[in-house]
């Protein structure tokens, strides 16, 4: 028995085997870039992967089966999700001052010009605007989801979901298109680094965001989520709406205007 409304986690091996997870991953990443061994990467990911699955499960069983989430806890959820997606936007502010810092301005080892000489960019017309529709549309598909869900329309919510999931999936799968029939590399100067780092890390976001949707789905399939009681539900839509509008500024900045 208590009497306060807050969460006092028991105590968990998740934290711990996480920072194992992406500390193996990390030093694995660096042994693959230099001796293309790619045994302690995949043992990093697969602890990382084992971890999320198993957090997860137990936030899913403290929530729906124990009811711990009270009022003031998802409220907390929130304000932790609202500050997540803010450190999220200055981490890719970070990479859109770097393009405009090398655009801007082209040094002469550039060529004095940009895109620098001798890269060719994507056309913006192509893949690139084919994939903004997509995310457009995802989006319009995730705010039918929650504006289902909050009218206890659960049919229509698992049908909007699974069409978020299918375009989420899609374009992952053009932009790995782009990437193998890019005319350019990661090493092609500061237009390679600063389009692939940026793109790329938006591209491990959608995947994130895809995940993310995918367990709200099972979640909402298995009845674990009420009109009022979604909080799982509603961080995966925030996310997937920050991806949006994330993706909007790389296009119109990085393909359209840098291109």
């Amino acid at each position: 028995m208590k009497n306060h409304p807050f969460h006092l986690v028991e105590n968990s091996p998740w934290p711990l085997t996480a920072s194992m997870g992406i500390m193996t991953t990390t030093s694995g990443t660096v042994m693959w870039f230099h001796n293309s061994q790619l045994l302690l990467m995949n043992l990093g990911t697969l602890i990382i992967i084992l971890t999320m699955i198993q957090w997860w499960r137990d936030v899913v069983r403290e929530s729906t089966f124990q009811g711990l989430h009270t009022k003031k806890v998802i409220s907390s959820m929130k304000w932790g999700m609202t500050l997540f997606i803010a450190s999220e936007v200055l981490f890719f502010s970070s990479f859109f001052w770097a393009f405009f810092h090398s655009s801007l301005s082209p040094a002469i080892e550039v060529g004095m010009q940009w895109p620098p000489l001798g890269i060719k960019s994507f056309n913006p017309l192509s893949i690139p605007l084919l994939n903004t529709l997509i995310l457009l549309s995802s989006g319009i598909s995730i705010t039918w989801a929650h504006n289902a869900m909050i009218n206890n329309n659960f049919s229509q919510t698992k049908q909007s979901l699974i069409i978020t999931i299918l375009m989420g999936i899609y374009f992952t799968m053009l932009q790995g298109i782009e990437y193998l029939e890019a005319p350019f590399s990661m090493a092609d100067s500061v237009y390679g680094s600063s389009f692939f780092m940026s793109t790329g890390f938006h591209g491990i976001h959608v995947i994130i965001g895809t995940i993310f949707i995918i367990v709200s789905t099972m979640r909402a399939i298995k009845l674990h989520m009420s009109m009022k009681h979604h909080v799982g539900f509603e961080a995966s839509a925030w996310y997937w709406h920050f991806v949006d509008v994330v993706w909007l500024f790389l296009y119109t900045s990085v393909y359209w205007w840098g291109g």
